[in-house]
């Protein structure tokens, strides 16, 4: 059905754009020394009838596309449509009592006036076909950002269990209690991201309960070493975050940082959200003299093409380093 009936609103709008017409239409025929009430319900007939035939365009527009190698066609096929149409106001007209002098005119009038609509039908084409093209390139610009989303996720637990599995095996002939415990926080860290296999937004509180049962299954093999806090502000309740976005971060913080280190260290988990920005900060300890402190691995990397994937330019990452500190902020709109 042509959009224009499938809405009433754009109906009256149509019709409207007729009433002009319609109204020249009236003078000319009182000009025949007809009587107005004769003109204007002449008038009103004809271009009633004359609307609903220009939107016959659209139809045959469909199935006549627009193409340079075929527009010499596509004019006479339209030219064609286009006497016929006059015609039949023609005929309509010669029903309706209108003088045979002025019939000629009436004729010429619609011959043009279909060609216009055809025209202005081709213009609605094109618009249509722009927007239904925007959209496809907006569903495959979505669908490839999934794409990425998932590849980047799928990164993670691999890693991490390739580092859990060589811990567990160098703790089963060194403490066989210990490697069976960190075997059980391994499988319940596991479960929880399983989870999340189609969760790709999640609320900021579930996230940090993943990152401290992660820090859990590492505080197996490193025991009293490594020690981890947290403070969040109760503004950040309401705020999502891209799952499994905090662990890449404290694996690094683990690896780089309290691995490092005789004595051990505390990792600090920090959210705070501040004018719809959400802001969280892992820091941990760490022993700037020691070799392999670089923090430009997969795992950074990992976190920063997510955050720009997710937010674009909304979201910053940025790193810093103090005496014996070593802190990575991530910040994006609280959602």
């Amino acid at each position: 059905m042509h959009p224009i009936l499938m809405s009433r609103a754009r109906l009256a709008f149509y019709l409207l754009a007729w009433v002009p017409l319609a109204g020249a239409a009236a003078v000319f025929l009182k000009e025949a020394r007809q009587t107005w009430t004769y003109s204007l319900a002449t008038a009103a007939g004809l271009a009633l009838f004359y609307a609903l035939v220009c939107l016959s365009p659209w139809y045959t527009g469909r199935y006549l596309p627009l193409q340079p190698a075929g527009f010499g066609k596509l004019l006479v096929n339209h030219t064609a449509a286009a006497v016929v149409a006059a015609a039949l106001l023609l005929g309509l007209a010669s029903l309706l009592g209108v003088p045979e002098a002025q019939r000629v005119l009436l004729f010429v009038s619609g011959v043009l006036l279909y060609l216009l609509a055809a025209a202005l039908h081709y213009v609605l084409f094109s618009f249509q076909n722009t927007r239904e093209a925007e959209i496809r390139m907006q569903a495959a610009r979505v669908q490839t950002r999934e794409a990425e989303l998932k590849a980047l996720k799928a990164q993670i637990n691999p890693h991490f269990l390739f580092n859990s599995l060589n811990s567990i095996s160098a703790l089963a002939t060194a403490d066989p209690e210990r490697a069976r415990e960190m075997c059980l926080r391994l499988a319940e860290f596991l479960r929880a991201t399983l989870n999340l296999a189609e969760e790709e937004i999640i609320p900021v509180e579930q996230e940090l309960t993943l990152a401290r049962t992660y820090l859990e299954v590492e505080q197996v093999r490193f025991g009293d070493r490594l020690k981890f806090a947290e403070s969040v502000a109760p503004g950040c309740a309401a705020c999502t975050v891209p799952s499994l976005i905090l662990q890449p971060l404290v694996e690094n913080a683990v690896k780089h940082g309290i691995a490092g280190l005789v004595e051990g260290g505390e990792i600090h988990l920090g959210a705070d959200c501040r004018d719809g920005m959400l802001r969280i900060t892992v820091d941990n300890d760490y022993d700037p003299d020691s070799a392999g402190n670089g923090r430009n691995g997969v795992g950074l990397a990992n976190v920063r093409d997510r955050l720009k994937t997710i937010y674009q330019k909304e979201a910053r990452i940025s790193t810093q380093t103090g005496d014996r500190r070593y802190s990575v902020t991530l910040e994006f709109p609280c959602q």
